[in-house]
């Protein structure tokens, strides 16, 4: 379980950062797609919600 949720924190940081240059929606969409794996890993079936928080901070991720 450790070794998933390090994996897939790795995985969203590489993702925001590579898209640092982009668009909110670029960021908003690779943020919904880790909280959606994140929120299956760590409560099962909170796709949903992990999606929303994801997406909403990889939309702010420039403005912070």
């Amino acid at each position: 379980m450790q070794k998933k949720l390090t994996l897939l924190v790795f995985m969203a940081l590489t993702g925001l950062a590579a898209c640092s240059n982009g668009s909110d929606l670029d960021r908003a969409i690779i943020g919904g797609l880790a909280g959606c794996a994140a929120g299956e890993i760590i409560s099962d079936g909170k796709c949903i919600t992990g999606a929303a928080i994801g997406a909403t901070a990889g939309a702010l991720a420039d403005d912070i």
